[in-house]
């Protein structure tokens, strides 16, 4: 009975109906919204995984661990574990026509896996009430960049404008609403004349100003002192130490800062990339789209350290300072170039529309998903939603000043909670749920998930890999969620 059933579940997949569909459920899936191009998919898929991660993190980790010797062990996980959960998430959407408030209900009907719609919905939800406030601080750093206030301050002066920003409720509130605003106002426009048509814009720019930036970055006096730094592969610090027990733990160091981003910065997990794939059609095949797309979103982390590395070697600031490299010490080489004004505020806009890119998709996830489980208007699920997000991304504006006395130990204010929720737990647990849901027979299964992805014309999923793919990539994504609690149990158990 099961295989009669897996079977006429994958009849239906091929022939375009999803399984379990009504005659209604068809009906709905005939009008679904569409993307208006292939191009249109790329850029906002790869928008939504592109973030601030990108710009500062991944150059410093890159320069840490030996340039572009840390590239390759970055591009091998990102080959071997994040691509093939992007396609997974892209083959659930599109196989279900749906968002994941109904895709699970589609694609396997008994109902063991329908209590997962929920995972991605309250996973970006968690994800956009903190992330609103760092797109405000976006939004913030363009006008104060703009209108001169970090002109001639130093690093400690800057930090001091952030500082007072953060403790000010009212700026950060407004801040964040102005985000919210912006990315719903897209989202109310519709799909192709809204997300579709101001995202492609915005990626656009991105691009073209990154490129500008690039060049006035290496033309700076100094600035082939860090290009050097930055792209000469330096493999003994990949086995930094004294003994060899220190270097091959240095080396652990970096293949797990490498597994850590190469899977942590497509935003895997939570379903933000499977709405994207329930917006396309059968032409392409899926794993030849997600190449393009994870090849976007590495293209734009390294050229990101074209611009860091050689404007911090040209006013000898060292790269390694995290967040506070962008809105603390940048600032200040930005204030010391000629025309610094203009060069930093374009940086600000390119953070804005990196920022303001991954807001939007996610928002339309939620959008799409209340849309599906709630049967509500596009109108009502924008407004709601809207009322929603800002009630929840309030604590975080206010987690830095009326309410900075919140903190859990080992973890720090709200605003690392909520990152903590989404990057250590949601993020992993997630993505190893859909590789179980795509590979074994109590799921989906492996053949309809192979036969979705290969779908259309371009590269196949390679069958051969259904062995790394079952056992591997879920050891890998195990790893990182172990690897992610180990400090904090450690911090707990001290304490």
């Amino acid at each position: 009975m099961a295989e009669t059933k897996r079977a006429a579940q994958t009849a239906q997949t091929e022939s375009g109906v999803t399984a379990g569909s009504t005659e209604a459920g068809s009906a709905s899936v005939a009008e679904r919204e569409r993307f208006g191009s292939r191009l249109g998919f790329i850029l906002i898929s790869a928008g939504c995984a592109i973030g601030l991660g990108n710009v500062w993190r991944f150059p410093y980790i890159v320069g840490e661990y030996g340039g572009v010797a840390f590239v390759v062990l970055y591009l091998v996980f990102l080959v071997v574990l994040g691509l093939p959960v992007m396609v997974m998430e892209f083959a659930v959407g599109r196989a279900s026509q749906r968002s994941s408030a109904l895709a699970f209900d589609q694609l396997q009907p008994s109902g063991k896996w329908h209590w997962f719609s929920w995972w991605g919905y309250l996973g970006c939800l968690v994800l956009m009430m903190f992330y609103t406030t760092v797109g405000g601080w976006m939004l913030a750093f363009v006008v104060k960049m703009g209108t001169g206030q970090f002109t001639g301050l130093s690093s400690a002066e800057v930090g001091g404008v952030f500082s007072a920003m953060l403790a000010n409720p009212t700026e950060m509130v407004g801040w964040m609403l102005a985000a919210i605003l912006l990315g719903f106002l897209v989202c109310s426009m519709g799909l192709q004349k809204g997300v579709e048509r101001i995202t492609k814009v915005m990626m656009v720019c991105l691009l073209a100003i990154m490129l500008v930036l690039v060049v006035r970055a290496v033309t700076l006096p100094g600035g082939v002192e860090g290009l050097a730094f930055y792209l000469i592969p330096d493999f003994g610090k990949l086995f930094a130490g004294t003994t060899s027990a220190e270097q091959w733990a240095t080396f652990g160091d970096a293949v797990f800062a490498a597994m850590g981003q190469a899977f942590f910065t497509l935003s895997l997990g939570i379903s933000a990339m499977e709405i994207f794939g329930s917006y396309i059609g059968k032409e392409r095949s899926l794993t030849g789209e997600a190449v393009r797309i994870c090849g976007l979103d590495t293209a734009v982390a390294i050229v990101a350290g074209l611009i860091i590395f050689p404007a911090c070697f040209a006013f000898a600031v060292e790269p390694d300072s995290g967040p506070g490299l962008v809105f603390i010490t940048l600032p200040s080489v930005f204030s010391q170039m000629p025309l610094g004004q203009l060069w930093g505020s374009l940086f600000f806009v390119f953070m804005s529309f990196a920022a303001m890119s991954t807001i939007i998709g996610v928002f339309e996830n939620l959008i799409s998903w209340s849309i599906d489980k709630w049967g509500w208007s596009r109108k009502q699920a924008v407004v709601r939603t809207a009322v929603l997000v800002t009630v929840l991304s309030l604590p975080c504006a206010l987690g830095f000043n009326v309410l900075s006395g919140v903190s859990v130990p080992g973890i720090g204010d709200i605003q690392s909670i909520e990152d903590f929720v989404v990057s250590n737990n949601l993020l992993p647990l997630g993505s190893l749920l859909y590789v179980v849901f795509c590979t074994t027979r109590g799921g989906w299964g492996w053949k309809n998930f192979l036969a979705e992805a290969d779908e259309g014309v371009g590269m196949k999923f390679p069958a051969w890999a259904r062995g790394w793919v079952k056992f591997g990539v879920p050891t890998l994504i195990a790893v990182i969620f172990v690897m992610g609690w180990i400090p904090l149990i450690g911090t707990w158990v001290g304490a």
